[in-house]
């Protein structure tokens, strides 16, 4: 009689181990993806000191804002009502929200929580803590490049 339970035995043990690595299998590949969402690779600063912008000067006017990037956090360069260029971080140092140009108070300001910068980078009105980061301005016949202060 044992040799006739023998065959059952296995197979039953075959299925149910098949069975069981399938499970597992589709766990982790359904846990897998959601794994790689909630913790993000890590990225690493850029080591970039200087950026040649994709516009000219040209194509800012006075009194207006262009927003670009500075390695891998955006950065902003602003025309003054006097012609003057200036950049600054885009990241606004309360809770690192984005920060825009508004041509209607001539200030940066951050949406997030009502923050305004006047056109030196200076904190004027809400409660980010400190000045935004800014940047030089050279302008190069038709090419603008910002680079980090020193």
């Amino acid at each position: 009689m044992a040799g006739t339970d023998s065959p059952k035995s296995s197979r039953r043990s075959f299925v149910n181990w098949l069975l069981g690595t399938s499970a597992g299998s589709f766990a982790v590949a359904m846990l897998y993806p959601v794994a790689r969402y909630l913790i993000p690779p890590e990225v690493g600063e850029s080591s970039a000191s200087s950026v040649a912008l994709p516009f000219g000067p040209e194509e800012i006017g006075p009194n207006t804002a262009k927003a670009f990037r500075f390695g891998n956090k955006p950065g902003i360069l602003v025309r003054t009502d006097s012609g003057e260029l200036r950049a600054f971080s885009a990241v606004c140092t309360h809770l690192d929200c984005t920060v825009q140009y508004r041509e209607d108070i001539s200030h940066i300001w951050c949406a997030c929580h009502n923050g305004h910068f006047d056109l030196t980078g200076r904190n004027v009105q809400g409660p980010p803590p400190r000045p935004l980061d800014a940047f030089d301005v050279n302008v190069r016949g038709d090419e603008i490049v910002v680079s980090k202060r020193t």
